[in-house]
């Protein structure tokens, strides 16, 4: 995968945004921006060969731009997680064109991405913070400046005050923000999640959705959110892509109309059962 002006960041924002970065799109007009950050053209995945081939992917196509939030939507074993795997570098495409990054817009793969599980994987060992430090000791990076950073991140996705405690001293949904936090300390462009909030209880992945849009708002990253949940969605995505039952097809890729900040009054709005029902026609589960 191959892949502005600098301007001032916000009082208080752990981001600073480097060259080519751009603001989310609960913010600017879209047409600002006219190149994707994220293009995929007919890519297809096939793990195995002859007897035991197994399609995973069949002809994935579409475009995510700078600063979306786009939401990867479809049943379970559908493909999903191989595509963030494909933009992750971890794993190979057999057929069709990915490209992440333009001239306008660069990306270096071997820093900006970011990684965010359904589990949080911290190390119990660590302490928070330390934990939240991991990919920037990996990167070699500058320790004063993403200790501070780490802690402004930590004050940004709500665990101020938990920089000196271990993983078994939070609850799970706090676990995970410690998860969104290390996803951004080394500053990437491209935050890709995997269900991240796939176990945790209903209100608590209400609450983090939330909380999710409020840390993209300010922090103006491309964000590419698997989940299988219709509603969940249609609420964080500013594009839905619908993939259809393995191997992953394209049903649909439309982006979601409704106006920022989300609140989770808008689930029960008409606009927003419009679009749950053409996912749900689109999967077949009228």
């Amino acid at each position: 995968m191959r892949a502005s002006d600098s301007h001032e960041a916000p009082p208080l924002s752990p981001f600073a945004p480097r060259r080519g970065a751009h603001r989310a799109w609960g913010g600017p007009a879209r047409d600002a921006v006219t190149e994707p950050f994220i293009h995929l053209d007919g890519v297809a995945k096939t793990y195995g060969s002859g007897a035991r081939a197994h399609l995973a992917i069949s002809n994935a196509s579409f475009d995510v731009m700078p600063g979306e939030l786009a939401c990867l939507v479809g049943p379970s074993g559908c493909g999903k997680s191989t595509l963030l795997k494909i933009l992750s570098g971890l794993h190979p495409h057999d057929a069709g064109t990915v490209r992440i990054g333009s001239a306008a817009n660069p990306f270096d793969p071997a820093r900006d991405i970011g990684m965010v599980f359904q589990q949080p994987l911290l190390l119990k060992w660590r302490t928070i913070l330390d934990n939240v430090l991991l990919p920037a000791e990996i990167l070699g990076l500058a320790v004063k400046e993403s200790r501070e950073r780490g802690r402004d991140l930590l004050k940004l996705v709500g665990l101020a005050g938990a920089e000196d405690k271990r993983p078994y001293e939070l609850s799970g949904g706090m676990q995970q923000r410690a998860a969104i936090a290390r996803a951004l300390v080394h500053d990437p462009k491209l935050v890709l999640m995997d269900e991240p909030f796939g176990a945790l209880d209903a209100l608590t992945r209400e609450k983090m959705n939330l909380e999710l849009l409020r840390i993209w708002k300010e922090s103006g990253k491309t964000i590419l959110f698997v989940t299988h949940g219709i509603s969940e969605a249609v609420f964080l995505g500013s594009r839905v892509v619908v993939l259809t039952a393995g191997p992953a097809k394209m049903a649909d890729d439309f982006l979601i109309d409704l106006p920022y900040p989300r609140t989770l009054d808008m689930k029960t709005h008409e606009a927003f059962g419009v679009y749950t029902r053409r996912i749900y026609k689109l999967l077949g589960m009228e």
